[in-house]
C-alpha cells in the first residue's frame, strides 16, 4: 500500500443512524489526529433509514463533545464494500454475524483475489470494552448516547494503535 492510498474502515450497525455514524466520526477524528492516511465511513445492515441524517440524540450528545454528525447520511452496506475497504468494523455480534453473511455472498460475486475486507468487532482491541458488544441506544435514554460515545473514543483509540501498526508493516 502506497502513502497514497487510504487504508479504508467501514463501520456498520443496524440502521446507520446512532452507533455507526458516531463511530466513523470519532475513529476518523483519532486517525486524523494521530496523522494516519485512512478513510472512514459508515453504513447499516438494515435499510432502514436511506439517506436519513443521524439520530437527533446521537448528533446532540456527539457535538457536546466536539463532533459533527451533521453530513453523514444513512446507506445501507453493499457487497462492493467488500471490495472497496480493508476493514469492516462491526458494533455488536448480530451485526458481525450478518457481515460475516453478506461477505460470503461477495466472495462468490467477486471471488477471494477481489474480496479484501477483513472483519472485527469495534470493541476488538478495546481494552476497557473487550469484545463488548456496542448497545444500541435508540429505544433507550440519555445514557445509552454517552455510552455509545464513551465506547467509540475508546475503541477508536485501540484501532488508532492497531492501524499504526499494521501501516508501519506495510510501508
Amino acid at each position: 500500500m502506497s502513502s497514497a492510498t487510504p487504508y479504508k474502515v467501514l463501520c456498520v450497525c443496524l440502521g446507520n443512524i446512532c452507533r455507526s455514524p458516531t463511530a466513523e466520526v470519532i475513529l476518523r477524528h483519532y486517525c486524523d489526529v494521530h496523522q494516519l492516511n485512512v478513510l472512514v465511513d459508515s453504513a447499516g445492515t438494515s435499510n432502514y433509514h436511506p439517506n436519513k441524517a443521524p439520530d437527533p440524540r446521537s448528533q446532540h450528545h456527539a457535538q457536546k463533545r466536539g463532533y459533527d454528525l451533521s453530513a453523514l447520511r444513512a446507506r445501507q452496506i453493499q457487497l462492493n464494500d467488500f471490495v472497496e475497504f480493508d476493514l469492516i468494523l462491526a458494533m455488536d455480534e448480530q451485526n458481525l454475524l450478518d457481515i460475516q453473511a453478506l461477505l460470503q455472498r461477495a466472495l462468490v460475486e467477486f471471488g477471494h483475489a477481489q474480496v479484501r475486507a477483513q472483519i472485527a468487532l469495534m470493541s476488538e482491541h478495546d481494552p476497557y470494552y473487550p469484545q463488548h458488544a456496542l448497545p444500541d441506544p435508540y429505544y433507550g435514554g440519555e445514557d445509552g448516547f454517552e455510552r455509545v460515545l464513551d465506547q467509540c473514543e475508546s475503541s477508536s483509540l485501540a484501532w488508532v494503535n492497531v492501524l499504526k501498526l499494521h501501516m508501519q508493516q506495510r510501508s
